[in-house]
């Protein structure tokens, strides 16, 4: 059996907006397998956002646990802030791969540079950053870019080199929210290749969408809906 690289115990989350208080997660519980593919789903205001912002190490809990690769990371909100912040960008920076709906390249440096700016951060050396970086290009097709600027890429090539340095720093879990949104249906369809093919390799990817198409080429549907988790399913059954 895989191990868990997702655990959720009774995760919660309530933001104070004036005097109202919106309830973006109620007690959701939940586990991810190493090398898995999920999808999630929802409408506006579900919570699905606010789960992955959870996940990616971007927010804290106000209840409830979760452990990213058998770390209990939920436990950093208990120290000093600058410390809880710190903690939470080493874990973040070590499991976790970010894609975005608008690539967040950007304009003025090369496909290279943009992805091995993670790499800068990390405190590598400038040579080892631009081969880790060359070899993430190529991973996703983009071996003959590395010199170009986004505005010389298409969309798709754009979001290419947005995935590429999402895995340079070769995390355990992909989070990608939305990553078809800004592309064509046919460039759309490459990208959703691209992610079959990272999964193959074993890399576990979290993916929200709200296009159902989307969504069933992954292993396993989560929905949310007002905060709460209220349907997970595997997609072969979906399609029976």
């Amino acid at each position: 059996m895989a191990e868990d690289i997702i655990r959720c115990v009774g995760l919660t989350r309530t933001y104070v907006l004036g005097s109202e208080e919106v309830h973006a997660l109620q007690n959701v519980s939940l586990t991810i397998a190493k090398g898995d593919y999920v999808a999630v789903m929802g409408p506006s205001g579900s919570g699905k956002s606010t789960f992955m912002n959870i996940v990616g190490c971007l927010d804290t809990p106000d209840a409830g646990n979760l452990w990213l690769n058998g770390e209990l990371v939920s436990s950093y909100g208990t120290g000093k802030r600058k410390q809880h912040l710190a903690q939470l960008a080493e874990i973040r920076n070590k499991e976790v791969g970010f894609v975005f709906q608008q690539f967040n390249l950007l304009g003025r440096t090369t496909a290279l540079d943009n992805v091995a700016l993670p790499l800068l951060y990390a405190g590598y050396r400038r040579k080892e950053r631009r081969a880790l970086a060359q070899a993430a290009l190529e991973r996703v097709g983009l071996a003959d870019r590395l010199r170009h600027h986004p505005t010389q890429l298409s969309g798709g090539q754009q979001q290419r080199v947005a995935v590429a340095r999402a895995l340079v720093n070769s995390p355990t879990i992909l989070l990608a929210d939305e990553p078809t949104g800004a592309l064509d249906t046919h460039t759309g369809e490459e990208i959703m290749a691209l992610f079959d093919e990272l999964h193959e390799s074993g890399l576990t990817i979290l993916l929200v969408t709200h296009e159902f198409e989307i969504a069933i080429q992954a292993r396993r549907v989560l929905r949310f809906r007002d905060g709460q988790l209220i349907g997970d399913e595997l997609t072969k059954d979906m399609a029976a």
